[in-house]
């Protein structure tokens, strides 16, 4: 496989790789480490790309495993995370900080659930993943992936809810 033939087939995802590894990942950094140290294994391994069917999948697991690997590791023990990639042009000053405290909450509670509704919820909400395809990702049914979801939603709506109601940050 020619470096060209490479960039075309792994450089489409790239974007989606950073954002989960950025979500189950420390910072920016430790995120910009991860899809390098990614895109290091994929290029070593070129010649097996194309005995996947679905390359960006694979990359999608290898990106979970490699993040989960280093937030057990001893290294990764002070690690938490930093979420911020919402930017909005031409909108006033209080709504701004109104959003970004909404988004803010929405990100806490997502923190908050449980490891494999994290991942889930980021995979199908946010880097629109099909039910099938992150039935691959996390060697799951997707009938079991639909039920955490479904879990994962609730768990924010009525944090959220409860929040309104009682004006509780």
């Amino acid at each position: 496989m020619k470096q060209s033939d490479f960039l075309k087939v792994v450089l489409p995802f790239k974007d989606k790789v950073f954002r989960l590894a950025k979500r189950l990942l420390v910072s920016t950094e430790e995120a910009e480490d991860a899809t390098q140290e990614l895109y290091f294994k994929l290029w070593k391994n070129k010649q097996k790309l194309s005995e996947y069917k679905n390359v960006e999948a694979f990359a999608m697991t290898m990106t979970k495993n490699y993040c989960f690997d280093r937030l057990k590791s001893k290294q990764a023990s002070n690690l938490t995370l930093i979420h911020s990639n919402y930017k909005e042009k031409d909108t006033s000053l209080d709504k701004k900080v109104e959003h970004n405290d909404s988004v803010e909450k929405v990100h806490r509670l997502i923190e908050d659930l449980p490891e494999q509704q994290k991942i889930i919820i980021q995979l199908r909400d946010i880097e629109q993943y099909s039910f099938d395809e992150i039935a691959k990702m996390v060697d799951m049914k997707p009938t079991a992936i639909r039920v955490a979801l479904s879990r994962a939603r609730k768990t924010i709506r009525e944090a959220l809810i409860k929040q309104h109601n009682y004006g509780v940050s």
